[in-house]
């Protein structure tokens, strides 16, 4: 694959005409140097129904594209293959038909070769779109904007996606090369008190947001504290030996059900190595930083471990209330650790960045939620059940993202994310 050749594709060599050409550019170059280094081998892996292959994540984020705006706006607008249409779709019910989720790896063709012209086609005419203005121009530009956080999100999964992949190998290959470890110690654990009341929290129509995170509307709350970090592998360990895996009192019934199906005992990617924990990351295996923040924790063991602390997981009117106050900096994709970290100042809450910090919330619809009409609309809505939020993002979501009111989701069992914990109080 010769992916700096599609770098040099004619889409570098255009002239923004906007804001939303610029962004437009810069997402899907990013996405282009995910995959730098990756064998096609390495693009076709698919590890279970929740992830996809990169090489399927790099065209259907093309599809977006071309589905809804390029098929919609542009008049003579042909695509290189209809079948395409069928292959990429994810979830898009009023697209039509659309291949089985779990069978996305077995689609060796069209090769990588193929998806990346496949993106260079979609872009050219993306950027000729988006170049010419017109009475549609706001529409347009509104879907682009969509299409490039959508993409934004399907960076974060490809990366998390391929480190479940890899980590069936044997050899337990890196994706990117190992780094240096940040030595810094954690912090104590102290509080952050806000005194509740009636507040305001969602999107407030200022800029770009997802559907899910409006319309603002008002929330009380009692007197409450978060933690002023994050739950560490240290506190997680201590949570182990404390028979915390084994001890039903702690657990939801669904979560110990959970646990004794799946035989959890410790985070996910951990193992025991001569009296030492190991975890697998995107940069090979290393031994567990007992100062940096437990990752690859589900909901369940989430909970679990707050209670086992006398505690709880915050609700998400909690974090958004406390998080607003405090500049979003951190530990992200863009910063290229690809994994959480100890932060160098001990008063960094890293309340952005390093892990998605579960809530106790579920992902249910805000007072006045109504999904935009046609396909786009199936965006969120539609997987408004079982689900819990989580906030903050994580060491593989872009800092483009993020936003006081951005709300993720995901189901209590799962853990292949980079999903953390902060404990909340009440006051």
């Amino acid at each position: 694959m010769q992916t700096q050749d599609v770098l040099k594709h004619p889409m570098d060599a255009a002239t923004p005409g906007s804001e939303i050409a610029a962004m437009y550019l810069a997402v899907r170059a990013r996405s282009l140097a995910l995959v730098e280094g990756l064998t096609p081998e390495d693009m076709g892996l698919q590890s279970m129904e929740d992830a996809s292959p990169a090489k399927w994540h790099l065209a259907h984020t093309s599809w977006f594209f071309e589905q809804f705006i390029l098929k919609e706006h542009v008049t003579d607008y042909a695509s290189p293959d209809d079948r395409f249409a069928f292959l990429f779709n994810s979830y898009y019910v009023q697209m039509g038909p659309r291949h089985t989720r779990s069978n996305r790896g077995l689609i060796s063709r069209p090769d990588v070769d193929a998806v990346l012209a496949y993106r260079s086609h979609v872009d050219a005419a993306m950027l000729k779109l988006l170049a010419e203005g017109g009475p549609e121009a706001q529409i347009i530009q509104e879907l682009a904007t969509l299409g490039c956080h959508h993409e934004m999100q399907h960076q974060e999964l490809l990366v998390t996606d391929l480190l479940h992949a890899l980590s069936y190998n044997p050899l337990l290959p890196a994706y990117r090369e190992p780094s240096p470890r940040n030595v810094t110690e954690a912090a104590p654990l102290g509080w952050i008190d806000h005194g509740g009341g009636l507040v305001e929290i969602g999107h407030d129509g200022d800029g770009f947001a997802y559907d899910c995170e409006g319309p603002r509307h008002k929330a009380y709350l009692r007197p409450f504290r978060l933690a002023s970090r994050l739950v560490t592998n240290g506190d997680w360990i201590h949570f182990m030996e404390a028979g915390g895996y084994e001890t039903a009192e702690h657990w939801l019934s669904d979560g110990w059900a959970r646990r004794e199906r799946d035989d959890w005992d410790a985070p996910l990617f951990w193992w025991q190595q001569d009296g030492q924990w190991w975890s697998y990351t995107l940069r090979g295996p290393r031994p567990v930083d007992l100062n940096a923040p437990v990752v690859h924790v589900s909901y369940y063991e989430a909970e679990a471990f707050a209670r086992w602390s006398g505690k709880r997981l915050p609700t998400e009117a909690e974090w958004e209330v406390v998080a607003r106050d405090y500049p979003i900096k951190g530990n992200f994709l863009n910063s290229g650790n690809y994994h959480p970290t100890t932060p160098q100042n001990p008063n960094d809450t890293q309340l952005w960045g390093d892990v998605w910090e579960w809530t106790q919330s579920p992902f249910t619809p805000y007072p006045g939620f109504r999904a935009p009409k046609g396909a786009v609309g199936e965006y969120s809505g539609k997987f408004m059940c079982n689900q819990f939020v989580l906030r903050g993002g994580s060491c593989a979501t872009p800092i483009d993202q993020m936003r006081p009111t951005y709300r993720t989701f995901f189901y209590p069992h799962q853990r292949w994310q980079m999903l953390g914990l902060r404990l909340a109080d009440d006051v």
